[in-house]
């Protein structure tokens, strides 16, 4: 079923992509396909980088803390403590091992815990 949802997003929006393309002059300066010019702003997105150490509270009521130790984080829970490897190792927001993970957006963490339901926290 979602082999099907995401061929079909394609199809429709190859349908939206023009035969003409627009070309930049310089940083700042967008000329479209009949000559005209106008600005364009780029905006870059730039990871943010995650406190050493931060204290969450999740939606279900509990608390975690998670010190970040570079390649990996360490979760402490109320009822356990772990510590998972950024996943892949290349970058430092995705942390996973097995059926565990836990994904950093600013200032919120996504948790997933073996089959249970995804959880939100935020510090």
């Amino acid at each position: 079923m979602a082999r099907v949802a995401v061929t079909l997003f394609s199809v429709v929006c190859a349908g939206c992509v023009s035969n003409q393309a627009g070309r930049v002059l310089d940083d700042k300066t967008l000329v479209g396909p009949e000559g005209e010019q106008g600005s364009m702003a780029i905006v870059a997105e730039k990871e943010a980088a995650q406190p050493a150490t931060a204290t969450y509270n999740c939606a279900d009521g509990s608390m975690m803390t998670i010190r970040n130790l570079g390649t990996s984080i360490r979760v402490v829970g109320p009822d356990e403590e772990e510590e998972l490897p950024a996943s892949p190792a290349n970058q430092r927001s995705r942390y996973g091992q097995g059926v565990d993970a836990i994904v950093l957006d600013g200032r919120e963490a996504l948790v997933v815990k073996g089959r249970h339901s995804p959880l939100t926290c935020t510090r």
